[in-house]
């Protein structure tokens, strides 16, 4: 009797080894199937894990670099104003109580390191408005003539973006808004200029 012979005779002899072997037999079959459902997973979920690391990245990277270029929170800057000065901004202004031509108003305004007064927004005009009282006051618009543009005593030209009044060469303050007189008309007057690196302005 052949080796094999004994081998296949236990076998058939023997329930537990050919159970055994058959299960060894499904046991590698298995063992295949899952190696081939596995197979076509094992790239997909690796994709996926890729993917959602990068995405998990972008994520990161974005909110690193938008907090990064926030802005910062801009804080309005205030000057502390000389007596008798009044603050707005960075800018301080003086209203006087003389009467003058708009020349001599803007010669007050330089005896005190200022100029007749400029706005640059509708906010610093309102400003004006309601602190220069009753009486009318200069502000440093000029024009050649009527057909001429206006400018601003540092010679930079008005962006008209409020409408002024009249025919005059110069500008001042009014309750209604902006208009214009003769150089020669005497009105209290108001400037802007600069002291120790603050800017303000002055309505002499």
């Amino acid at each position: 009797m052949t080796m094999e012979d004994a081998s296949l005779k236990i076998l058939q002899t023997d329930p537990t080894s050919r159970e055994s072997m058959e299960e060894g037999r499904s046991g590698k079959d298995l063992q295949r199937k899952c190696l081939q459902i596995a197979s076509p997973l094992i790239p997909l979920y690796c994709c996926i894990s890729i993917i959602m690391v990068l995405a998990t990245g972008v994520v990161v990277l974005s909110t690193f670099l938008a907090v990064r270029n926030t802005k910062p929170v801009l804080h309005v800057l205030y000057v502390t104003c000389p007596k008798e000065w009044i603050g707005f901004g960075s800018k301080c202004f003086y209203f006087s109580e003389d009467t003058k031509n708009w020349t001599s108003s803007q010669t007050f305004c330089t005896s005190l390191e200022a100029v007749l007064a400029q706005f640059e927004t509708e906010e610093e005009l309102n400003f004006l408005r309601r602190y220069k009282g009753p009486s009318d006051h200069w502000i440093g618009l000029r024009r050649e003539s009527s057909h001429h543009a206006w400018k601003w005593t540092d010679s930079t030209e008005y962006n008209a973006s409020f409408f002024i009044k009249g025919f005059g060469e110069c500008a001042y303050l009014n309750d209604l808004g902006l208009n214009s007189a003769r150089s020669y008309t005497e009105v209290k007057n108001s400037g802007e200029g600069r002291v120790k690196g603050e800017e303000r302005g002055a309505w002499p």
